[in-house]
């Protein structure tokens, strides 16, 4: 049956196609009206957004059938394997989730997604985005995929009750008090004050501790070029990061955030650096007595991550997924998507119906605040950058040797900055 929609697929130009995106189009034929939607949201709270935007899909579209391409898979590794598979075999989804920004330069040099440009501006993106968010979409002068929901990056989250013991009873206002606030947790007892998980949570931590040292403006220059990795004030930020690290458990390369999480939730540990999909996983597991700031320093900055979902080159059926991102693109699908799954919407003019206190202060910082990218969760850096730098924080993590994990930072730079 693919066979045949993608062969219905080749006869008309691409440009009839994207044209032809009003949601009804193709409804004669029952296999080009099913748009198969691919996504590594298969539980939880994920599972739930999904379903928010799957219901505002059919109303929005009538005559598109919504086709489950779930993969399950902890943060999309699972997915992107199959994904890549099966673009390489020339068998696209209709649409698939990729996080926005780099992570999408693969995609975009092999001409397998297409340019959505002229859609952010009809569908009213330009202008209901922060500046920071599009100039990191933005690859080659153009536009490539629709953020669904924000999520923040930055974000320190405690157990109240263990600092409270240790008389800790404000938030810290900076890096060195950060730091005296972990030494005193330690000096009282606790011995893992920072729980943390293995290298892409470790990488998290070390570019909070780099947005302190550099700023917003100079933070994301390291990964344009404008900011160099073998810098001083680099080297100052990785011996800060090491002093932070020895505070956090033994155990952190063989734990992923959940188990970190875990040390947090059982009194264990007084901190935790994660997203902000934290907040729905401690409300799931039945701990409240929690509270959650920036990271020290951070200011304004808003450290950002956003699933987002890109209109194949080759999809079976553009039309339904044309339809499927102008939903998602729509204010009403970024509300009933984010109220759900615990993120913010990526449009500042989105209503904030349903959301909890958290997102309604994160929605308020993201109107207000410094968009900022993450290389560990792709909106910084490409697939292959990301990997190696993952793989120096885990080097790193073991052996120490600050001088060797800023070499090997600046050395994955040099491979594979370009100029987006």
């Amino acid at each position: 049956m693919r066979t045949t929609r993608r062969a219905l697929a080749a006869v008309v130009s691409a440009a009839a196609l994207l044209v032809a995106s009003a949601c009804g189009a193709g409804e004669d034929d029952a296999a080009a009206s099913r748009v198969e939607v691919f996504t590594w949201w298969a539980e939880g709270e994920e599972k739930a957004g999904l379903d928010a935007l799957v219901s505002r899909f059919a109303t929005a579209c009538p005559g598109q059938e919504f086709t489950s391409g779930t993969v399950a898979g902890g943060a999309g590794i699972n997915a992107k394997q199959v994904l890549n598979a099966r673009l390489a075999q020339n068998d696209p989804p209709d649409v698939f989730q990729v996080h926005a920004g780099a992570e999408l330069l693969d995609h975009i040099d092999a001409g397998q997604i297409r340019d959505l440009t002229a859609e952010f501006s009809s569908w009213g993106l330009t202008g209901t985005l922060p500046e920071g968010l599009v100039e990191t979409l933005t690859v080659n002068g153009k536009l490539w995929s629709v953020p669904a929901g924000v999520h923040r990056a930055n974000v320190v989250w405690t157990n109240d009750q263990v600092l409270a013991d240790a008389g800790i009873l404000t938030a810290p206002k900076n890096l060195k008090e950060f730091i005296g606030n972990l030494a005193r947790l330690r000096r009282g007892g606790v011995e893992s004050p920072l729980a943390l998980g293995r290298d892409w949570t470790q990488l998290m931590l070390l570019e909070a501790v780099l947005i302190s040292a550099l700023g917003p403006k100079r933070f994301t220059g390291l990964f344009t070029g404008a900011t160099k990795w073998e810098s001083k004030a680099v080297r100052a930020a990785i011996q800060d990061y090491q002093t932070i690290l020895d505070f956090s458990n033994a155990d952190r390369d063989s734990l992923d955030w959940p188990g970190a999480e875990r040390l947090l939730i059982d009194g264990k540990a007084g901190y935790q650096l994660m997203g902000d999909w934290v907040a729905a996983d401690l409300e799931a597991n039945n701990f409240s007595g929690y509270d959650a700031f920036p990271f020290p320093g951070n200011g304004k900055a808003f450290q950002w991550l956003a699933d987002s979902f890109v209109l194949p080159a080759r999809a079976a059926n553009p039309a339904g997924g044309t339809c499927w991102l102008q939903t998602v693109a729509s204010p009403e699908g970024q509300q009933a998507f984010s109220a759900k799954k615990g993120s913010i919407p990526a449009r500042t003019d989105a209503p904030t119906t349903g959301f909890s206190d958290y997102q309604l202060e994160a929605a308020a910082d993201w109107k207000s605040g410094v968009a900022v990218p993450s290389c560990a969760h792709g909106s910084g850096c490409s697939q292959p950058w990301q990997n190696a730098a993952n793989a120096a924080i885990g080097a790193f993590s073991t052996s120490g040797d600050t001088a060797a994990l800023q070499t090997a930072l600046a050395a994955a730079a040099k491979q594979f900055i370009r100029q987006v």
